[in-house]
């Protein structure tokens, strides 16, 4: 799709908008001793929580109101179909679970795509108040140190490289022995931040995020972000990595495919 100057500006506005009302709705009911969580699964633990439901219906009256031509695509409400071609992929908290214990580095998830791929992505911070956006010309954060252009880091080998990834058990036993592979040759390994990590990675502060067992909401706008900082996400075969599943997501392609080689054995 052919994005004009003021598509691109629409779209932006749009998505800061979305991204705004999604701060406010998280943050009324954040470290509230009552908030009760249902769970989506009966085999584990997958939270879902009132402050979820209703970040994502604060942010489809949005684009009820200002795209309605547009699809949607969010976690807790499913697909709507559009006629523009486009379509907004909405996870209203990233990392349910850190969210109900209070740690701080949850996230609100807004992306942005057409038939190709993702044009535009914001990774938002309600409590730390940073948000990060990328693509359509963009890559920056702005937060309390003010705005800063995002830029991954430059190439070093795994052994100096600073690893993430939410959760220590990284999908399928054998997913988990890949992980393991290339987290025996970094530097440093760190576990649960959910989004942030992929703000990081944008950001310059750390080297690779590997994960598995994603979905669309969780990835496209990581991808849209980390891709205008000038890194590189795909699955751990080198795809495309829009539909989510496993993520490889590296600060450069010299490490993306030294990581690449150890998940694959």
């Amino acid at each position: 799709m052919r994005v004009t100057p003021e598509l691109a500006e629409d779209l932006v506005a749009c998505a800061h908008e979305l991204a705004d009302v999604a701060r406010v709705a998280t943050l009324s009911h954040f470290r509230s001793r009552d908030l009760a969580a249902d769970t989506k699964e009966t085999h584990r633990f997958d939270p879902v929580t009132a402050a979820d439901r209703l970040s994502e219906e604060r942010m489809r009256a949005v684009l009820a109101r200002r795209r309605p031509q547009d699809a949607i695509l969010g976690e807790e409400y499913g697909a709507a179909a559009g006629t523009s071609g486009l379509t907004w992929v909405l996870d209203p908290i990233d990392g349910t679970r850190g969210y109900l214990s209070g740690t701080p580095t949850w996230g609100v998830l807004i992306s942005v795509r057409d038939a190709e791929g993702v044009l535009y992505g914001i990774i938002d911070q309600p409590y730390i108040r940073e948000r990060f956006e990328g693509g359509l010309g963009r890559a920056r954060v702005v937060g309390p140190m003010g705005e800063a252009p995002l830029a991954v880091r430059a190439h070093r080998p795994l052994s100096q490289a600073i690893l993430f990834s939410t959760f220590p058990e990284v999908g399928t036993p054998d997913e988990a022995a890949a992980f393991r592979r290339v987290a025996q040759g970094a530097k440093l390994v760190r576990y649960g931040t959910d989004c942030y990590a992929y703000a990081l990675v944008a950001a310059g502060q750390i080297d690779l995020v590997i994960e598995a067992g994603l979905q669309a909401y969780d990835v496209q706008a990581p991808i849209a972000v980390i891709e205008a900082a000038g890194g590189v996400v795909t699955d751990w075969q080198g795809r495309p990595a829009l539909q989510g599943g496993q993520i490889l997501a590296a600060a450069n392609r010299e490490l993306h495919a030294e990581a690449m080689a150890l998940l694959n054995g």
